[in-house]
This record gives structure tokens, sequence and C-alpha cells, in this order.
């Protein structure tokens, strides 16, 4: 971590070099004792934090359409994400932990929604940033949620000389910054533990003290995505889908990611019958 820090500063002295104002001398290390993959998660640390983020415009009919909750004025369901927000912070700071996996034993039990919503409901608190990380790399699509197609992504980041901040864009919310995937990449489990991805994973964790950084992970059961990468994270949260995930696909979801710190299951798609909307109870999150 010293030496990323290290590389870091030396990033942003060259950055207000070229900006025309060097900041005050200090001694700056040799690159070449840093490992290539080590420099650029410095560098792409440095994007973030001097904010290059492209900001995007999304219109209430497309937050409506795509049941993007959280970021709605007012909403029957929006107490539903404030509650798992609550939840999962208090999780989140008696642990001192900064990173979120959200993940789902298959495929459509919501785990991507809930992903962002909850990116979306935790931006509202004022003590923290968001970082909301597309890791659903076969198959990519919170960008779409938004309404954007993206030029770049962390896709072009992993495989390419693409810097970072090309890929980051803002959904005009205050204090939540996304990086999409956008092409998809087949060997997506071993890209996921490549030396570029963990040095980025590890220096996004530890930069920023006010940061929380929430992962979308592919479905556990689609592939061995979300169990290779459960190691990088602090704590992984389950989404389940009433109705249509069943019992044993859930069990052995969990069975598999035994080893992870499973803080959850967020039961999506329930109603509650006298309120209409879902609540927290017995550590299970519950939503809409």
């Amino acid at each position: 971590m010293e030496r990323i820090r290290k590389a870091l500063e030396q990033a942003e002295r060259q950055r207000a070099e070229n900006a025309g104002s060097t900041p005050a001398a200090e001694e700056t290390p040799a690159t070449s004792t840093l490992s290539p993959e080590d420099y650029e998660a410095a560098q792409a640390a440095a994007d973030l934090r001097h904010s290059r983020t492209q900001a995007i415009e999304v219109s209430q009919r497309v937050l409506l359409d795509n049941r993007l909750i959280s970021a709605m004025a007012d909403h029957e369901f929006k107490d539903s994400y404030r509650m798992l927000r609550t939840r999962v912070l208090q999780i989140l700071r008696q642990n001192q932990w900064n990173s979120l996996a959200v993940t789902g034993p298959t495929a459509g039990c919501g785990k991507t929604l809930t992903a962002i919503n909850l990116a979306i409901s935790l931006a509202m608190e004022v003590n923290h940033t968001v970082l909301l990380v597309d890791l659903d790399l076969r198959k990519p699509s919170i960008h779409e949620y938004f309404g954007f197609r993206p030029e770049t992504g962390l896709s072009d980041y992993l495989q390419g000389d693409v810097p970072l901040y090309q890929a980051l864009f803002s959904p005009a919310i205050e204090r939540l910054t996304i990086l999409p995937s956008r092409e998809p990449i087949r060997n997506s489990s071993e890209m996921l533990r490549s030396p570029k991805m963990l040095a980025l994973v590890n220096e996004v964790k530890h930069r920023y003290p006010d940061r929380i950084v929430i992962y979308d992970l592919p479905p556990v059961l689609a592939a061995d995505d979300a169990l290779a990468f459960g190691p990088y994270v602090d704590a992984m949260l389950m989404v389940a889908a009433a109705g249509s995930t069943s019992r044993d696909d859930l069990q052995q979801a969990l069975a598999l990611l035994k080893d992870a710190k499973v803080i959850g299951t967020v039961l999506n798609k329930a109603r509650s019958p006298k309120t209409g909307y879902g609540y927290l109870r017995q550590g299970a999150a519950t939503t809409a």
C-alpha cells in the first residue's frame, strides 16, 4: 500500500505540473519499483479523486420505467430501500467495512436493480461517497438502467490502456459514481482475479475512508465469478426473488459462499399485504 500511495502522489504531481502548478517537492519514488498493475491502480485512484467523471442527465421517465426507486422524490417503495440502506450501514460500520458485493442464486432475481437502488440510497447519506462497479462482466447492464451507452468501460480498462476516468460516469446524483462494464468478457472470473483488477480493488477500498464501494456480481450458480471475487470484498448480500427463487437454489448458493461474509438475504419482488412495501426483520432484508 505504501508503494501505491507514493505512486499516487507522483501521478498527482505530474497532473499539477501539466496544469502549470507544481506542489511542494517531495521524494519521488522510481516507478520501476512498482508493478505495472499497482501503478495503474494508483493512477486510476487519482482519476477518481480529480473528478474527471462524465455527468449525464437521467429523466424521471427513465427512472420510473427502470424502477430506480431510490432516485425518485416520491415513491411508495422508497422506504424499503431506506430500510435496507440503514441495516447495511449498521453492519458495515460495526465491522469497519466499506465494500459490499451484491449477487443472487440465479438470473432474474433482481440483484442488479437491488445493487443500483442500494447504491443510490447510500449516496443520499451526506457522510460518504459511493462507487458502484459493474462486475457482471459477462452480461454488464448497469448503464442500461440509466439509459446510457458508455463509449468505454471497465472491460476496456482491464484489457487495454484506457484510463479509468474515461469509463466513469455520474447520473446527476450527488456523491454517486458509476464504473460500468461496456463489453462482455468471456474469461470473466480470470479477469476478476487479474493483478490489474485486484490492484484497483485494493486501491479504491483503502484510498478514501469515506467511500463505500458496491459491486454487482453475476449469479452464484451461473458462473464462478462471485465465488472467485468473494475473498476481495468485506461482505456480500444475497438477493432472492419471491415466487421464482427456489429454496434449493438459495441454499446451494449460500453453501458455495460459506467462506464469505454474507450479511443477509434480500427477498425481492415481495409485497407486504398491509403496507404495500417490504421491510427488514430477523436479519433478512425484504424489498419490493
